[in-house]
């Protein structure tokens, strides 16, 4: 069995912040590799804002180089909308792998807005990374109330000959401020430099054509 870690998000731009809270998970739970799972589109973000989903694997496979990290836009070819079904599809088509959800503590502070989160959480294991300025937001979520007795240490997690869930585990490192947001202010036509060619797909392999549908992450209700 493959320990694999999924980081879903929209990738608008991905950059080095999440590139470092991807390795520095890899090492405390003892991953063999994370997928970044770039979302088709997110019904809570601005469709203004988003661009296309080629330019999005792009930046995402320029900030992933030479780490053990894999970009895909599998949603789209699964066909799924919510989280929750996108896991139980991973899950069916990789049977052969151990798969840990990555979170940042601001998706945790709203993760009971989530279609089915409890059912998300007995899924797999989820991993959450600390994030600046959401960690009191996240700690007094109704999630934590709920998921706080499913709390495990990292080199417990990291230990365990099976893996079982509801597990919640909290990771703490150097805080990391950078964001997409600051990257598209700072860059507001970041997108044409990953202009080019259809990407291919890390894990699928398939072309991933240009496309601003928001048609698929539903990570959220």
């Amino acid at each position: 069995m493959k320990p694999t870690g999924l980081l879903g998000g929209s990738f608008n731009p991905a950059h080095g912040a999440h590139r470092a809270v991807t390795l520095f998970a890899i090492e405390a739970l003892g991953l063999a590799e994370a997928w970044w799972l770039v979302s088709p589109g997110n019904p809570l973000k601005s469709k203004q804002d988003m661009a296309p989903l080629a330019a999005r694997v792009r930046s995402a496979q320029e900030a992933a180089r030479r780490a053990r990290i894999k970009v895909t836009a599998i949603e789209r070819e699964l066909g799924t909308v919510y989280t929750i079904d996108t896991l139980r599809a991973l899950k069916r088509r990789y049977p052969r792998r151990r798969f840990v959800w990555l979170m940042g503590a601001d998706n945790l502070a709203q993760f009971h807005l989530w279609k089915d989160w409890r059912e998300i959480a007995a899924e797999m294991p989820i991993a959450v990374i600390a994030r600046p300025g959401y960690d009191d937001d996240a700690i007094a979520s109704p999630a934590m109330a709920w998921l706080q007795r499913y709390r495990l240490a990292a080199a417990e997690f990291r230990n365990r000959d099976e893996w079982s869930a509801p597990a919640l585990i909290e990771l703490r490192f150097d805080p990391d401020p950078r964001s997409a947001t600051d990257v598209r202010r700072s860059d507001p036509d970041w997108a044409r430099r990953f202009d080019g060619p259809p990407p291919r797909d890390g894990v699928t392999h398939s072309l991933i054509e240009t496309t601003t549908s928001l048609s698929g992450r539903g990570s959220n209700a």
